[in-house]
C-alpha cells in the first residue's frame, strides 16, 4: 500500500480549489444575461414572450387553451402561476421563479412557463460545452 506524500495532497487540494472558482467563473458567466423574459408555452410551442418591465408588476395573464385554464401573475423580476384547472395544482404551490433557467410546469395543461436571458451576442450554450 503506498501512503500519499505531501506533493500528493497539496496537489489534490489545488485541483479542489481551481475546480470550484472555474465552476463558480462559470455559472456567474453562463446566466448573467443584461434582460431576462417570460417564455409561455403550450404543449411545446411557444405563444407569448414577456419582457420583465415595471409597468408589468402586479399584471395578470389568464393562459385558456383547450387543454385547460392557467392564470399567471408578474411581479418584479419574477412570475408564478396564481391560479389553475388543473386537480393538483402545483404549479401555483411552487411560487414565484425569478432565474434564468428555472420553470413552472403545469402538465395536465401542458404549460411551461420558463425564465430566459436575452442573449447578446452568444452563439455558444454554456450548459452544453
Amino acid at each position: 500500500m503506498k501512503v500519499l506524500t505531501k506533493g500528493d495532497k497539496y496537489l489534490m487540494v489545488f485541483i479542489v480549489i481551481i475546480s470550484l472558482i472555474s465552476l463558480i467563473y462559470v455559472k456567474n458567466s453562463a446566466f448573467n444575461y443584461k434582460e431576462k423574459y417570460i417564455s409561455i408555452q403550450i404543449d411545446g410551442e411557444e405563444i407569448k414572450k414577456i419582457i420583465f418591465d415595471k409597468k408589468l408588476v402586479g399584471k395578470t395573464i389568464p393562459i385558456k387553451t383547450e387543454y385547460g385554464y392557467n392564470l399567471i401573475e408578474i411581479g418584479d423580476g419574477r412570475v408564478r402561476v396564481i391560479e389553475a384547472d388543473c386537480p393538483d395544482k402545483l404549479d401555483v404551490k411552487q411560487g414565484y421563479i425569478s432565474k434564468t433557467g428555472e420553470v413552472i410546469v403545469c402538465l395536465p395543461n401542458r404549460l411551461v412557463i420558463e425564465i430566459k436571458g436575452v442573449s447578446d451576442e452568444r452563439d455558444i450554450d454554456y450548459i452544453s460545452h
